[in-house]
């Protein structure tokens, strides 16, 4: 929890923060998605492997083009992580992207997520330039949170994902600038 003694810093993350990465990316993925994702995607997801093959690779040789940020506090460790870089659709008119944001389910609920994705956008406005984009899927209620964050519907794709056909939601903005922390 966060405390004047227990305050959350928000940081470029380093390697040895990919085993907390990939730790939360798996448990938050098993509680956002079930339901929306098949059960055996999401139990066959491994911590280890997530670290392993992924996280070590982003926060090592694939950093170039790619950002990622994290949340901790003294007491609890790392919390949530967010990610991003260039647009992966060219055929929008957005450059940034935010490729993840997640926390910890319970650290839900305290503005930290707010505030990892200012962080994020101003990452993104300073890299890419004010338009700004992410992707979710389109029953995850965390939708929800970009759009109090001033994102606007912008397009919608289908996919499949482990054999279940899903279908994502893009939110824009083409002006990333507000969500700047103010100070900064």
């Amino acid at each position: 929890m966060e405390t004047a003694k227990n305050p959350v810093i928000i940081r470029t993350a380093k390697k040895d923060d990919a085993a907390a990465i990939a730790k939360i990316h798996v448990e938050t993925w098993r509680s956002t998605y079930a339901g929306l994702l098949p059960d055996d995607l999401l139990l066959r997801m491994n911590v280890a492997e997530h670290e392993a093959r992924w996280w070590r690779q982003v926060l090592g040789r694939y950093r170039r083009n790619h950002f990622v940020y994290v949340a901790e506090t003294k007491a609890d460790g790392v919390i949530g992580f967010g990610s991003g870089g260039p647009s992966r659709e060219p055929g929008l008119a957005y450059k940034g992207e935010i490729y993840t944001l997640y926390l910890g389910d319970e650290f839900h609920g305290r503005g930290l997520g707010k505030r990892l994705f200012g962080a994020l956008a101003e990452r993104s406005v300073r890299d890419r330039g004010p338009s700004l984009i992410v992707w979710v899927l389109a029953g995850n209620p965390s939708r929800f949170f970009y759009e109090t964050m001033g994102g606007k519907p912008v397009a919608r794709r289908p996919g499949v994902m482990a054999g279940a056909k899903i279908e994502e939601l893009a939110y824009g903005w083409a002006d990333a600038n507000v969500l700047v922390p103010s100070g900064n």
